[in-house]
């Protein structure tokens, strides 16, 4: 029994030592980290003093601070991460990284004129909160937008963006997992696919 004991305690450790750095985040504090970013967002957007390239650069820049890449890269590739080499996870991660930020920088740079307002928030489980928010675009249309933080090393993350009900990172993993099964189960393939995307 002790020979048992050891040995599931050691399993334990070893399982804490691979899992991510995640904690629980505190509503206010999470509330406050979107807050933030929000304001810096919609500052960028709505800068008139930038062409349409320049804002883009400075939400990227914004988002690249505020968003943990890493995590939500890995969840989106969920299981065929640990069918991929080393090499081919370092360059995922790093065309996941541009894709995203280009395609989110792209989506909030087209809303010149937007505002934007804080909703409800929620623990969502024990390791993250929902942080609701109402964006309203010029002309007076508006839609929801939930931030999913986590607290990530320290420090509040988004790990996930919810619009109108749809999951960012789900709809990206239903996508990516896609490719890669066309592809025979290769990670190659949605490398590939990544890389004619970046224009490479």
């Amino acid at each position: 029994m002790p020979m048992l004991t050891r040995r599931a305690c050691a399993a334990l450790l070893a399982i804490a030592a691979l899992a991510p750095a995640q904690a629980a985040v505190d509503t206010a504090r999470a509330t406050a980290f979107i807050q933030t970013a929000g304001d810096e967002l919609v500052a960028a957007i709505n800068n008139t003093s930038l062409n349409a390239a320049a804002r883009q650069e400075r939400v990227a820049t914004i988002l690249r601070r505020s968003v943990d890449v890493e995590t939500v890269g890995r969840f989106v590739l969920g299981r065929f991460w640990r069918v991929a080499t080393p090499a081919e996870q370092q360059e995922y991660l790093r065309l996941f990284e541009e894709s995203l930020i280009r395609n989110l920088a792209g989506r909030f740079g087209e809303f010149q004129g937007v505002r934007f307002a804080l909703g409800r928030s929620q623990s969502r489980t024990e390791d993250d909160a929902l942080v609701s928010t109402i964006v309203t675009r010029p002309g007076g249309t508006a839609f929801n937008l939930d931030w999913r933080v986590a607290e990530m090393g320290g420090q509040p993350k988004i790990v996930d963006l919810i619009a109108e009900g749809t999951s960012l990172r789900l709809t990206q993993r239903s996508e990516y997992s896609s490719v890669i099964q066309r592809g025979g189960g290769q990670v190659a393939a949605l490398l590939t696919a990544m890389r004619a995307q970046a224009g490479r």
